[in-house]
């Protein structure tokens, strides 16, 4: 009987020590691993700074596209722009203009 009154006794001992480890490492590895965690946050960190750099080029090219509608507007129509869309959509070209291609320029 003494052998396992002296067993339990030392596992009460052993007991609190070891839950408050327990509950320590379960919170560290929340901190870090956790849906909220450390490397979550990071990666949602990275993914901002890439919405961004999207946002900042997508808002170049929507103020570009802008102007240029602006300029095909029947108010205020632009008449080297009118040219410009009708021989790029109709292929058109004069009989004494020369074409040069430069096959790196996008077209629009």
């Amino acid at each position: 009987m003494s052998f396992f009154h002296d067993t339990v006794k030392r596992l009460k001992h052993l007991a609190v020590p070891f839950f408050g480890v327990s509950v320590t490492i379960y919170f560290a590895y929340h901190i870090f691993q956790g849906d909220r965690g450390l490397l979550a946050w990071w990666q949602l960190q990275k993914q901002v700074v890439k919405a961004e750099a999207t946002a900042q080029s997508t808002g170049g090219k929507r103020s570009y596209l802008e102007n240029r509608v602006k300029l095909l507007n029947p108010h205020s129509l632009d008449p080297d722009m009118l040219e410009e869309r009708a021989r790029l959509m109709l292929n058109f070209g004069h009989a004494d203009e020369v074409v040069i291609l430069d096959p790196e320029r996008k077209i629009r």
